[in-house]
């Protein structure tokens, strides 16, 4: 199994980070930027693709990295 992608979800009021196929939150956040930064920094670690999610779940962006 290769890696897995990261996920910015909204998470219960807040942002989280979620690793694609996964149910629970790698970390959660106060704000969208935050946590495209903490989502950024694990996908440069492990050389995966992130997907940012708007508040309705649709993509907004993506990134590989």
């Amino acid at each position: 199994m290769g890696p897995r992608n990261q996920h910015v979800v909204p998470r219960g009021g807040k942002w989280a980070v979620r690793r694609a196929g996964s149910a629970r939150v790698t970390k959660k956040f106060d704000t969208q930027k935050e946590v495209i930064q903490g989502g950024r920094r694990i996908a440069r670690k492990q050389g995966t693709e992130l997907y940012i999610h708007r508040l309705n779940g649709r993509v907004r962006a993506r990134n590989s990295y």
